[in-house]
């Protein structure tokens, strides 16, 4: 039996068109996994990202 990974709720903010997306993720090897992959303005690579543990 494996434990879990942490999850966490990542706040992603875009920064060409202030686009706002909350969404939960997990914690694994250092980094955070949300499937997130582009705002709805195309963009991909401008963000700020946020995370709060539950």
């Amino acid at each position: 039996m494996t434990a879990a990974s942490p999850r966490v709720k990542v706040t992603i903010r875009c920064k060409r068109c202030g686009e706002k997306f909350i969404l939960r993720g997990r914690k694994e090897k250092g980094k955070i996994d949300t499937g997130f992959k582009q705002c709805i303005c195309n963009n991909e690579m401008d963000f700020d990202i946020e995370t709060h543990d539950f």
